[in-house]
């Protein structure tokens, strides 16, 4: 499918979030947890831009940022030209229907204690759509949708498997039919025989409602499956930015450069380098001077240690490509 890559639908721009951490018998604030600090992207519609990293790189709260789940520190969120980060909750409820986020436990994220019936209704209830049976129409439609049968509507989440109420969590994130929907890890918590079910589910439903994605997840294999494009996270920052293919094919930073050799690679006779960091992510609320990444990385040298980089322009032909790198041009040569 063609996009005008011109148009967006979801601009932020340094994006912070910083959690306070508290200690003694007052609680003073000792520090501050840098989940996120800086984060600049643009979405199109129609684009699935999916967010890669490790555990505790701020990918989660970055969704859950851009949503109004978290008010940023500092930074701008702006969905269709309206900035939404600053907004109140009572201005915002009338937007809330054109973003929506999947969660990544469909354990957790669904009321046991209330019917399927009831959790795909309520947000047509919220937001006062339809009559009593325009609702029961529409439910019924959804589960048509996610591929769940229609006597499912009395049961409650407990007697489904995982794949089932996943599907349930994606029939109420679409149930509005929002225009962006945040993805948090949707599969990471299923089998590996239902993920490739709900990857697809998801793509289908892409194409049938022109939905636009934010897909977080660890898994690069998924990632690159599901993706236009991809931003590599590494403590709170992004640290690379590209187009699925030219991520998985030219990374040019180490950090992403170390992901990409860690994909499991099906050809036994594959003689593709395994590059291992060394030590551990730094703690976000003590994060090394200079490139954060530089304790780990297997090419610093000085500058690394005391200069944060700046974003390199690795772009070839019309591909855009950035990294933070000192390096990251002599990489992508």
């Amino acid at each position: 499918m063609v996009r005008d890559m011109s148009e967006k639908i979801l601009e932020v721009q340094s994006l912070k979030m910083h959690f306070p951490v508290k200690g003694g018998v007052v609680r003073k604030v000792r520090g501050y947890v840098y989940a996120l600090d800086g984060v600049s992207f643009s979405m199109s519609p129609g684009e699935t831009l999916g967010i890669v990293g490790e555990s505790g790189c701020g990918k989660t709260t970055l969704g859950r940022t851009i949503i109004s789940l978290y008010r940023p520190t500092d930074g701008t969120v702006t969905f269709r030209n309206r900035i939404i980060s600053d907004m109140r909750q009572k201005d915002l409820l009338p937007l809330r229907r054109n973003f929506q986020m999947i969660f990544q436990d469909p354990y957790d994220s669904l009321n046991s204690r209330h019917t399927v019936r009831y959790i795909l209704e309520e947000p047509f209830i919220i937001h006062g759509t339809g009559d009593r049976k325009e609702r029961e129409k529409s439910i019924r439609s959804l589960l048509d949708m996610v591929g769940l049968p229609s006597g499912s509507l009395n049961r409650y989440p407990h007697e489904f498997s995982g794949g089932q109420r996943q599907r349930i969590g994606i029939a109420r994130a679409i149930a509005l039919r929002p225009e962006l929907v945040i993805c948090d890890e949707p599969v990471s918590a299923l089998d590996v025989s239902i993920q490739s079910q709900i990857l697809n589910l998801l793509m289908d439903l892409q194409n049938e409602l022109n939905l636009t994605y934010l897909f977080i997840s660890h898994d690069l294999t998924v990632v690159h499956h599901v993706s236009d494009r991809v931003a590599v996270m590494y403590l709170g920052r992004i640290v690379e930015l590209a187009d699925a293919d030219t991520i998985y094919k030219s990374p040019a930073h180490p950090y992403t450069q170390a992901l990409i050799s860690a994909i499991p690679e099906p050809d036994p006779l594959s003689e593709r380098e395994r590059i291992v960091l060394q030590g551990t992510v730094p703690s976000p609320v003590n994060r090394p001077a200079g490139c954060f990444f530089h304790p780990r990385c297997p090419r610093a040298e000085k500058i690394c240690r005391e200069i944060y980089p700046e974003a390199a322009n690795c772009t070839k032909g019309n591909i855009e490509h950035y990294a933070v790198c000192h390096f990251a041009k002599e990489e992508n040569r």
